[in-house]
């Protein structure tokens, strides 16, 4: 009996040397959905992401260990339903939306599929999170306007063309709620507002006559996801009426804008992606709160301030953390 034993456990190491390995199963690779409004990217603009550049260093490569799938509506937002039901029905593991509209989008597609948003001004207010703190559901991300941003971008126009009164703001319906927050900052400084609505993009060939009508010293613009599709038409407007204008994001201001206000772009992407990172990971997007970006930058286009013929104080353009000459 022992020799048979022995001989069954010879013969069995004998196999387990000689036989190939039973093949293990092949591990699933996590898709993520990529829902934009506006344009494919090029190759290089994909590449030089800060959001997927972070997404490498934390370990996630595309075509290795995740999957991508893009979709993007060209400037046509009623696409998006179309095209969040088309990554749903992939399906993914995790639907990225860019902008409100996007989230909105996603969220009518599904609501178990974790949802990302990388800028949404007020999620609370929209109703797509139950608080900052403690999200709730399906969506959690980054909220990137406060009344305290938007005062400010109020007060650093005025501080970059003293005396100033009269300063149209460039608005529409998803945004509309930041005029009445800035109303007492207005009072504050002595100016007065002239919100000048545009609900779609063949309605900014209208923004210089309404500027004139208003008599508008100075222009503010609200951070509309529509005018973020339009940047070069929305400078260019201002260019046209020789108005000093601020505006959300430094990208205006690269495509020729005066100045601008608002959240580092990269900081906001990079965070995002570690959003993404606990989400793959097993965590619930409603345990993940809301944040609001740490770092602001203040963007100043010297170029521009010499075809207006203005003089920037000193101080506002030292407190500057770029200057585009």
């Amino acid at each position: 009996m022992r020799l048979s034993a022995l001989g069954l456990i010879l013969v069995l190491a004998i196999l387990a040397v000689l036989l190939p390995p039973l093949a293990q199963p092949p591990r699933r690779v996590p898709t993520i959905g990529w829902l934009y409004r506006g344009f494919p990217p090029s190759e290089v603009q994909l590449r030089q992401s800060p959001l997927w550049q972070a997404m490498h260093e934390l370990g996630w490569v595309e075509g290795q260990n995740i999957t991508v799938e893009r979709r993007y509506a060209e400037g046509h937002n009623e696409r998006l339903r179309v095209l969040a039901t088309e990554l749903v029905q992939r399906p993914v593991d995790i639907i990225l939306a860019v902008g409100p509209q996007e989230a909105r989008a996603a969220k009518a597609a599904s609501d178990t599929i974790p949802i990302v948003f990388m800028d949404w001004g007020d999620p609370v207010r929209a109703g797509a999170v139950a608080s900052l703190a403690h999200p709730g559901g399906n969506m959690t991300g980054m909220s990137t306007v406060s009344p305290e941003l938007i005062g400010k971008r109020l007060e650093l126009l005025t501080e970059a063309a003293p005396g100033i009164s009269r300063v149209a703001v460039l608005t529409n319906s998803d945004v509309n709620y930041l005029i009445q927050e800035m109303t007492h900052t207005a009072q504050q400084l002595g100016v007065t507002l002239y919100p000048i609505n545009v609900p779609a993009a063949d309605q900014l060939d209208h923004v210089v006559a309404a500027l004139m009508t208003a008599r508008a010293e100075a222009l503010l613009v609200l951070p509309a996801p529509l005018f973020g599709l339009h940047i070069p038409r929305v400078v260019e407007l201002a260019a046209t009426s020789r108005l000093p204008t601020i505006y959300p994001g430094r990208n205006y201001v690269a495509a020729g804008g005066l100045m601008s206000y608002g959240p580092n772009r990269t900081d906001v992407q990079r965070h995002v992606a570690t959003y993404v990172d606990k989400i793959l990971k097993g965590t619930k997007p409603g345990e993940l709160p809301v944040e609001q970006p740490m770092r602001f930058e203040l963007v100043i286009n010297l170029k521009t301030v010499k075809e207006l013929g203005l003089t920037i104080p000193t101080m506002v353009l030292f407190r500057a953390d770029e200057v585009i000459k």
